[in-house]
């Protein structure tokens, strides 16, 4: 399961990661306090404080982003 993964890389030595959605957009995290994983959702902060709701069932893939900016 998605969310499963999810949290599998915010609690095992943090690596910044891309959540990519059905629909082709793409949300860096590039902390863990840029994240909040419930049973139905994720949120998604932007380095401006706006945030994005995430269904599980439109994400389609998680990727590694190696350095990426934090403001």
């Amino acid at each position: 399961m998605i969310l499963d993964e999810i949290r599998k890389r915010l609690s095992n030595g943090f690596v910044p990661f891309v959540i990519k959605t059905t629909d082709a957009r793409e949300y860096p995290v590039p902390h863990r306090e840029f994240i909040m994983v419930t049973n139905r959702s994720v949120v998604v902060a932007d380095t401006e404080g706006y945030v994005d709701i995430l269904y599980p069932n439109h994400i389609v893939a998680l990727r590694e982003a190696g350095n990426l900016p934090v403001a």
